[in-house]
């Protein structure tokens, strides 16, 4: 990927209505070229539970259950399925869909982004390896043998593994000719309180297909208590993050804000799309 300098925008923590709104807003400004490729870092106040664009929020989400916990709620404009977003660090990246060598198809454009998260969880000196699903032996290694609505069991084509286990959670769409993929970078996980948010048809089958959840997602902190170190701090995994996206993708990081037509449109489509019931229960 030829060299070029990229913005990053440091969020730090939003509402899940604001945090989806921006990455619209981003997208749509540099189709419009006002706003340069960029990069994303961002967390969630309240933590949420996001939902993929194709989920049916009734019949899939426990929404009584949502509120019971006091947890966010929101509707991605990405695919996949439903992650809870507590203590992680989150990633954004726009960028053009003819930008000097990006591939035309999602599963290879999605392969090229990811080296970026691929070299920030190496510098956090963590094994990490982009895996081809196309191959059934590893395709048998990180998918369940029964899907559930919850995200880390939906694997891409192309899957990031962390010392052998699922650790990053990233979904993309393309609208306008450009490229948005977003995700979850887990510091620390509560599965119990995932599958407490989601439905599922028995007890039975929720205990089942927590169990698979559990052997084959993983959170940073999980792992380096695993390996007797210190669980990563927020700060450290952006700075990690930025070193290793800059190095994956061949570009220059140079911190920025956003223009003020970004804020503007984020804050309209903040109230009138993300913040809405039309928008986030509407399947």
């Amino acid at each position: 990927m030829t060299d070029n300098v990229w913005r990053l925008i440091r969020s730090g923590l939003r509402s899940p209505a604001d945090n989806m709104a921006i990455d619209e807003a981003m997208l749509i400004a540099h189709s419009e070229g006002k706003a340069p490729p960029t990069v994303r870092f961002y967390g969630w106040n309240p933590a949420t539970l996001s939902i993929g664009y194709f989920q049916k929020a009734e019949d899939e989400i426990d929404l009584a259950e949502v509120q019971r916990q006091g947890i966010g709620f929101v509707r991605r404009p990405t695919g996949g399925r439903a992650v809870l977003h507590d203590r992680e660090l989150t990633y954004s990246m726009i960028v053009s869909e003819e930008y000097p060598d990006m591939p035309t198809t999602v599963n290879e454009a999605y392969r090229v982004l990811s080296e970026g998260l691929v070299q920030g969880f190496r510098r956090l000196d963590l094994r990490a390896e982009m895996v081809n699903l196309g191959m059934p032996e590893e395709k048998a290694k990180y998918t369940s043998t029964a899907g559930s609505a919850a995200c880390f069991d939906s694997p891409s084509w192309y899957e990031l593994v962390v010392e052998g286990r699922k650790i990053a959670g990233s979904a993309q769409t393309r609208s306008r000719g450009v490229i948005l993929q977003h995700g979850s970078i887990l510091l620390e996980m509560d599965v119990d309180q995932l599958f407490s948010l989601l439905r599922f048809s028995s007890d039975r089958i929720k205990e089942r297909l927590k169990t698979s959840f559990h052997t084959k997602a993983v959170a940073i902190g999980d792992i380096c208590r695993g390996m007797g170190r210190q669980p990563v701090t927020y700060e450290e995994a952006e700075a990690a993050f930025r070193e290793g996206i800059a190095e994956g993708l061949g570009i220059r990081l140079e911190e920025g804000e956003l223009t003020e037509y970004e804020r503007e449109l984020a804050a309209q489509l903040s109230a009138e799309k993300y913040g809405s019931d039309e928008w986030n229960l509407r399947r």
